[in-house]
């Protein structure tokens, strides 16, 4: 037991702040507008950061620090593949603008509108069972972090009962979540994923400054020059990686296009993609999001290189000889998801260690409270409510939908609690377990949104096709990794078995890019076998559809476009817009240029030398640090001064009852009518 008080105290003051801000936003979600998508006011900065410690949580740590301490700094290069599709995801504001558009409140609720409502169900359950694999292992993997890093013993006396700490943690940890969700939904998660994700940012970007001030450069120059040979952690030459199985340049190079691909496809966060005051805020959003993960980043980077540094380095071998016992005593399949936590909270000094924690808490709740509530509402709104809706009941009060969706809401959490507490860890990384599991929905999900909102002629029957294939693939490949040892018992020659033992070889990162384009090309010959002629503009609410929340410049069908307005820079920008784009963009083109001059120097006879890949990492992390320090201050500034928006607009938007994710017979009737084959 290592926590002293004041380690106890900041979490536990982070926590009665953010109740006291959550009750004061309960009010603003009485509407199911407001409960689902905080009734569409938030501005561009409140959805960068808030979105950010929503998409990467605790559990996405985990992930981060074992590519860190496997891959290193050659993760980094890699991941420079990303920056030609960030830029393409910034200047077009690609699918995020238009599915602001539609003003559909889920995805599923889109899908219908396009497609039809017996798809919007099949989807909607689709995403749910997808969403409820996926965050399954969050409570666990979570509640495991936090007990190591604070030491905490497995079990404990409470009223003369011994209480699983496990258990015990998993049941507060979710308690907590649940709490803020059901104060006021969106608006609630909205505001307190804000507030945690500036309180995040800056203990972050203290804590890299410590471990940078603790591990001077040349211990860590020497821990990362020592590697086996095959193994490095700062040369990306592909003959340098021969040896790395998983975070390799397959794995970046399929990332960047699962990133164009799945844009808005993954439902975690669904209740931000429809939250925007208007469509150009969605699209400033989008573009902001290059820069909200650069402090983030940094640490998963840090963090487990100077755990390498401490465990291996001779100069620490005394003070790391407790920690070393201490990870020889984790399990040998959790070893690569608790060495990070168990060391981390030996190695950092009181205090420091409670502000950690406190973060890393926050980095929890801001998951869970977006998961929950994204995929209890995903259950009520697309596939209750259409089937109460086909079977001809009549609408819900608004009270009474919301009372619905808290206790889908609270059956998710049950559920993940249960999945944790009774299923093991999975055998592969955490990132390929998560890609697989989310892949079920994403893979066939990506073609059906981008043919949905780009195409005129994608029809019904090529969306069923393509998140057949999409869904049938993953799921074959989950029994393969999962259930390993059921069909590992089969007959070795039989045909199954073989094929099983194939698709095992594979990783869920390639497994999950074999399912998103065989489901794209499904997509792509079905709809021009059978096209259909949809009205787009309806849809999105273009010319005579407008609507008036929505106003922004307009520009007509047959109007001609300047060059900046094709590559995505409208009018809609102003002076400040576009400097903030152009900086924003800084950074992935920057980062591609490097790559395209260097990436040829790694294939040739002589390629840069450890040594010299050194030097540039060193000043790399330097200057990463202080830029994304700046902008953790530059979105801070910006994040409240969009908070006191919403809440202005809040107050002057009037919630509409008939705005609560249903389609009515008007509209379903004319998208019946677009769809005919």
């Amino acid at each position: 037991m290592r926590m002293t008080v004041f380690d106890w105290v900041f979490p536990i003051v982070l926590l009665v702040m953010l109740a006291v801000v959550g009750v004061r936003t309960r009010r603003y979600g009485q509407s199911v507008a407001g409960f689902l998508a905080a009734n569409r006011c938030a501005g561009r900065y409140l959805i960068a950061l808030a979105d950010a410690r929503a998409s990467i949580g605790l559990i996405t740590l985990v992930w981060f620090f074992q590519v860190g301490y496997d891959a290193g700094f050659t993760s980094v290069w890699w991941g420079l593949i990303e920056g030609p599709a960030m830029i393409f995801l910034a200047l077009t504001g690609w699918v995020a603008y238009r599915y602001r558009q539609t003003r559909a409140l889920t995805l599923a609720q889109f899908l219908e509108l396009r497609y039809s409502r017996n798809f919007r169900i099949f989807c909607g359950g689709l995403a749910f069972i997808a969403g409820l694999l996926n965050y399954g292992v969050f409570p666990g993997i979570s509640a495991r972090f936090l007990i190591h890093l604070m030491a905490l013993p497995e079990t404990f006396l409470f009223g003369g009962f011994t209480c699983d700490t496990y258990l015990c943690c998993m049941a507060m940890m979710l308690s907590t979540a649940l709490f803020f969700i059901f104060l006021g939904g969106q608006v609630t998660v909205m505001v307190t994923d804000f507030l945690q994700g500036v309180f995040c940012n800056l203990v972050f970007a203290a804590l890299t400054m410590y471990l940078l001030w603790k591990f001077p450069w040349s211990d860590l120059s020497t821990t990362l020059l020592s590697m086996p040979e095959g193994t490095t952690l700062v040369n990306p030459a592909p003959q340098s990686l021969k040896d790395e199985a998983n975070f390799n340049p397959t794995y970046w190079m399929i990332s960047a296009f699962t990133l164009f691909y799945t844009a808005k496809a993954w439902q975690g966060d669904q209740g931000y993609n429809a939250s925007a005051a208007t469509p150009h805020e969605s699209k400033m959003a989008n573009i902001l999001n290059g820069w909200r993960f650069r402090v983030l980043m940094l640490l998963t980077l840090v963090v487990p290189l100077c755990i390498r540094c401490l465990l291996e380095h001779p100069n620490y071998a005394q003070s790391a000889a407790a920690m070393r016992e201490a990870v020889s005593a984790i399990p040998a399949t959790q070893v690569a998801e608790l060495r990070t936590p168990v060391v981390l909270g030996m190695m950092i000094p009181a205090g420091l260690l409670g502000f950690v924690i406190a973060a890393m808490f926050g980095a929890y709740l801001g998951t869970d409270n977006a998961y929950l509530h994204s995929w209890g509402s995903i259950l009520v709104q697309d596939v209750v409510m259409p089937i109460r809706q086909r079977l001809g009941f009549g609408d819900l009060t608004a009270k009474t939908h919301i009372r619905v969706i808290k206790c889908a809401i609270f059956a998710v959490a049950c559920w993940g609690f249960y999945f944790s507490a009774t299923f093991r860890s999975p055998d592969q990384r955490v990132a390929m377990y998560c890609t697989l599991s989310g892949a079920l929905f994403f893979a066939g999900a990506g073609c059906v949104i981008i043919g949905g909102l780009y195409s005129r002629i994608g029809s019904t029957a090529a969306a069923w096709s393509g998140m057949a294939i999409g869904c049938a693939i993953p799921s074959i490949g989950m029994f393969a990794k999962e259930f390993s040892e059921t069909w590992g018992a089969w007959d070795n020659a039989s045909f199954a078995f073989r094929f099983l033992a194939w698709v095992d070889g594979f990783n869920g990162q390639v497994l999950t890019f074999f399912a998103m384009a065989c489901a794209a090309l499904m997509y792509t010959i079905v709809s021009y076998a059978r096209p259909a002629h949809f009205d787009l503009d309806r849809l999105l609410h273009r010319g005579k559809y407008r609507v008036a929340d929505d106003e922004e410049v307009a520009i007509a069908v047959d109007e001609k476009r300047t060059f900046w307005e094709k590559i995505g820079i409208d009018r809609n920008f102003t002076g400040w817009d576009r400097a903030i784009t152009w900086i924003t963009l800084s950074w992935p083109i920057a980062g591609t240029i490097m790559f395209i001059i260097g990436t040829p120097f790694l294939f040739t006879e002589n390629p840069p030398t450890d040594e010299a890949w050194l030097g540039f990492w060193h000043g790399y992390i330097y200057f990463t640090l202080i830029l994304g320090t700046s902008v953790v201050l530059w979105f801070t500034i910006g994040g409240f001064r969009d908070l006191r928006r919403m809440f202005v607009l809040l107050e002057k938007r009037h919630a509409d009852a008939s705005d609560d994710g249903t389609v009515r017979d008007e509209a379903a009737k004319h998208t019946a009518a677009q769809r005919k084959d």
